[in-house]
Parts: structure tokens; C-alpha cells; sequence
């Protein structure tokens, strides 16, 4: 029904309080889906064998698809890398969850922070992009780097509530500490034993006094 106010007709009831609509998100079509998962599976056979700053033409290329559909799809290099690693970062999220009943907090927190290691040393540039992420908030590295954090800050805080870890001690170190160190095995291939020895002296840095 309508009422009058100031002179205006105003319409009450249901059709007053019907919530917008939110707009239907269009599912991709079969031929885009199938560009995507092949420059997908190109970048990430390209980022493992020559490095995160390989040439995205060249990913084009590989992927049978024009620079124009890789663009359309992944609009900056970082947002292709987001894509390629969000497997890798999910099985990392589910690692953080199965170790959040660990018996030790601290074995705990450095065990995924060497499988952060691991991760970060199979592609080339791949720790330096993470570390530009952590302080870009448009970078397209975000999405990974946003809920990793969140996940080694609970491991963190656990393993400080345990006296393990100092109570000083960030997520944001940590992690720059983690790519740091992938860092520094990506220069030195050649010795496989530096991550657990930097690891280590980190992990000496970090012990709480009762430790």
C-alpha cells in the first residue's frame, strides 16, 4: 500500500524491504575455463624450471593462448603467481591445522615453518616475491600471504603460551625470517644442509628463558 509524506507517494510492506539483489556471478565459459587451467599448469611447469620472472609471453605461448587471454585472465604477474601457488599454500593451511594439537608447540611452529622453506625454494623468486607481498597490500601475492600469516600467528601464540618462544617474537619476523632463508638456499644450491642450519640458529633466537 502507499502513503502519502510531503506530498511523495511511499510504498510500505514487503516490496519497502526486499533486499537489493546481489548481482548473479557468471560461471566461465567451458573454452575460458579450459585457457585458464592450461596457462595455469604452463606457469607453473615454467616457474619451477626457469623462475618466477619468466617470460609470461612465453607462458602464453606454451599455453597455446595469446598474451591478450593471459591478461584477461591473470592481470599482473603476481596475480598468475597467486593462482599457480594457491594449491601449495592451501596443503601448507592444512599442515598448520594438523599440527595445532601438537604435543610440543615449538616442534610445531618450526616443523611448518621448514615446510614454508621447502615451498618457497621450488620456484625461483618466489621468497623474494613473498617478501614484497608482506608489505604491498595490492600486491596479488596477498591472498596467499594474507592466510598464511594468520595460520603461523596461532602456532606462534601457542607455542609462547607454552614459554617455548618469546613473547616478543612476531608472525612478521618469522616469516621474513622464512624468506630469508629460502632466500639464501636459492643462492646456494649446492648446499643442501644451509635451511635446517639457519633454522636452527633461528630457532636459538627464538626459546623462550624456561627453554
Amino acid at each position: 500500500m502507499a502513503t502519502e509524506t510531503a506530498g511523495q507517494p511511499q510504498t510500505t510492506g514487503p516490496a519497502a524491504t526486499a533486499p537489493a539483489r546481489t548481482p548473479d556471478v557468471r560461471p566461465m565459459r567451458a573454452d575460458a575455463r579450459r585457457n585458464y587451467e592450461r596457462l595455469l599448469t604452463e606457469a607453473r611447469t615454467a616457474f619451477t624450471e626457469h623462475g618466477t620472472d619468466t617470460s609470461l609471453e612465453d607462458i602464453a605461448r606454451r599455453a597455446g593462448v595469446g598474451i591478450g587471454t593471459l591478461y584477461r585472465h591473470f592481470p599482473n604477474r603476481t596475480a598468475l603467481m597467486g593462482a599457480v601457488f594457491q594449491g601449495e599454500v592451501d596443503a601448507l593451511l592444512a599442515h598448520a591445522r594438523e599440527l595445532a594439537d601438537a604435543p610440543q608447540p615449538c616442534a610445531a611452529l618450526v616443523e611448518w615453518l621448514r615446510a614454508i622453506i621447502t615451498h618457497a625454494t621450488t620456484y625461483r623468486g618466489l621468497s623474494r616475491a613473498l617478501m614484497t607481498a608482506s608489505a604491498d597490500d595490492s600486491s596479488g601475492m596477498r591472498r596467499c600471504s594474507v592466510p598464511m600469516r594468520e595460520a603461523g600467528e596461532a602456532l606462534l601464540t601457542r607455542a609462547q603460551r607454552a614459554g617455548a618462544v618469546r613473547p616478543d617474537v612476531s608472525i612478521s619476523d618469522l616469516m621474513q625470517l622464512t624468506n630469508g632463508i629460502a632466500l639464501a638456499v636459492e643462492e646456494s644450491p649446492d648446499d643442501p644442509k644451509l635451511a635446517d642450519r639457519l633454522l636452527t640458529l633461528t630457532l636459538r633466537g627464538l626459546k623462550g628463558e624456561n627453554r
